[in-house]
């Protein structure tokens, strides 16, 4: 008996200490989701507080295209943006070259990888804000295969040693900025390239020399298979939900110093992720614009007739009132936003607001009509160019071959994969595809609205001249005078007959 209740004081002392760490690691996790809970919170509602009114579709004194990586920006950088914009009128830094550098403050576009948070250097007010979005499993697989397209161009150099001796020395004698010093390519490619040189060097080891051609997405013996990519820590961190991440400001890249902890948070609880979906959808909703990739035509379409319109009629205005006020310089400098100026840099201002009337009397000159003329030229060399410095760079990976065609056999279980990874972008790339239908019923609407305003203005053009008072004054004194030239004719006439009957 004694025996039995030892035995059963013992079972409950075993049972108690089991129970004691499940209970503790319970109590953790609870209390690391309410802690995970407000920082998101008191993110998003920060967020919401520092929402810009006003109408979104009128461009502003500066407009900020947040680059989202693949969508195909680099395109409208060329092709659009610096037919429309002049170097001097280019925020310094523009177009991913390192970090925005605020201090010229006659600048009137800024174009960059950076992510929301740079809004935080901008005045807010004064700022109107475009972007891009492309199908996120698409855009997943472009980001991989560009990953190793820049990484395969090292794969000349003997071994990693010499790339990275390489490239020290190369970035000390150029100013020039490299793919590696652009976000997010900065994290992705040497992570990628030291990768490539790894199982070069496998390779070599086992006399590997003749690879079979097969899935370019899973050929391990070459490069990093797609199913393991998309699992690393590095593409969870950077790659999925990116374009998310950057609408909202909370990339590793950002101004923002809590952006870690809100991004790590919605990393481990996925359901917090809600709140960031929230925030990025108001941030395309107060958006000048919104392109699709898939749908490149039609967005470069209404990117013409939404912003290069408005772009080019500022321009117009900016040249007529440089052409009409004496205290010009004064004028335009207070029109711009107001951004800190260094000293070293106020020659450099004075040069910029100079040239830009001779800059605007150019750019005044486009129509929408000769600028998607000018477009659709730029984008099939920068396409031909593209391709063939991609070709060249793959064949440091033959026999892989990345096509359309490929992608397509790319089992459905690891499309299902990268869906759920990327959730929040799946969900914003449905709500930015809402935003664009709205923006092609409002172009078409104010297209109608100008055509019906032309046509009114053409049929009461004479109606209208002749209803001013001036014209009335102007009838009926001629009709006056018409009146008393037939008195005065009959009058003579009269007078002859009489003096003729006296004779």
């Amino acid at each position: 008996m004694r025996c039995e209740i030892v035995h059963l004081m013992l079972g409950f002392f075993l049972l108690l200490l089991v129970s004691v760490p499940v209970t503790v690691e319970a109590s953790e996790a609870n209390d690391g989701y309410k802690q995970c809970d407000h920082t998101v919170k008191k993110w998003a509602s920060f967020s919401a507080d520092t929402e810009v009114s006003g109408n979104q579709h009128a461009l502003r004194d500066l407009l900020l295209f947040l680059h989202v990586p693949r969508t195909g920006g680099r395109t409208y950088y060329h092709c659009f943006l610096k037919k429309l914009y002049s170097s001097s009128l280019e925020c310094p830094r523009s177009y991913d070259k390192l970090r925005y550098n605020s201090r010229k403050s006659s600048c009137r576009l800024l174009t960059t990888h950076d992510d929301y948070s740079v809004m935080s250097k901008l005045p807010r007010e004064k700022t109107s804000l475009m972007t891009i979005l492309r199908d996120p499993i698409e855009r997943v697989f472009s980001t991989y295969e560009f990953s190793l397209e820049v990484a395969s161009r090292f794969l000349i150099h003997p071994n990693l040693t010499s790339v990275l001796t390489m490239s020290r020395s190369a970035r000390r004698k150029t100013s020039g900025v490299s793919t590696l010093d652009i976000w997010p390519w900065k994290y992705l490619v040497p992570w990628m390239r030291e990768d490539l040189f790894s199982r070069r060097d496998i390779r070599k080891l086992r006399g590997q020399i003749n690879l079979v051609a097969g899935d370019p997405y899973d050929m391990e013996d070459i490069a990093m298979p797609l199913h393991e990519y998309i699992n690393e820590p590095v593409t969870r961190d950077i790659v999925h939900n990116g374009a998310t991440f950057q609408i909202v400001g909370l990339t590793n890249n950002s101004y923002y110093a809590g952006a870690h902890e809100v991004r790590h948070c919605v990393l481990k609880y996925h359901s917090l992720g809600d709140y960031v979906l929230q925030v990025a959808k108001k941030k395309l909703d107060n958006m000048i614009y919104v392109g699709l990739t898939e749908n490149h035509k039609e967005s470069a379409n209404m990117f013409a007739n939404v912003v290069a319109t408005q772009v080019i009629s500022k321009h117009k205005t900016s040249s007529s009132n440089s052409d009409g006020a004496s205290d010009n310089d004064s004028e335009q400098h207070s029109q711009l936003p107001d951004m800190k100026t260094d000293a070293n840099d106020k020659d450099q201002n004075q040069k910029n607001v100079s040239s830009t009337g001779e800059d605007n009397a150019i750019q005044e000159n486009w129509t929408v009509g000769k600028l998607m003329k000018a477009y659709n030229s730029c984008v099939s060399k920068l396409r031909n160019s593209q391709a063939d410095r991609r070709v060249n760079s793959l064949k440091q990976l033959y026999p892989a071959n990345f096509t359309k065609e490929a992608r397509k056999r790319v089992p459905e279980a690891l499309i299902k994969e990268i869906t759920l990874l990327n959730s929040l972008d799946v969900e914003l790339y449905k709500y930015g595809q809402y935003i664009f239908r709205k923006q092609q019923e409002h172009m078409t609407q104010s297209m109608v609205n100008d055509e019906e305003l032309s046509g009114m203005l053409s049929t009461s053009t004479y109606r209208g001249i002749y209803n001013t008072p001036s014209w009335k004054f102007v009838s009926l004194s001629a009709a006056a005078l018409m009146l008393l030239l037939i008195f005065i004719f009959i009058f003579v006439s009269s007078r002859r007959r009489t003096s003729k009957v006296k004779l």
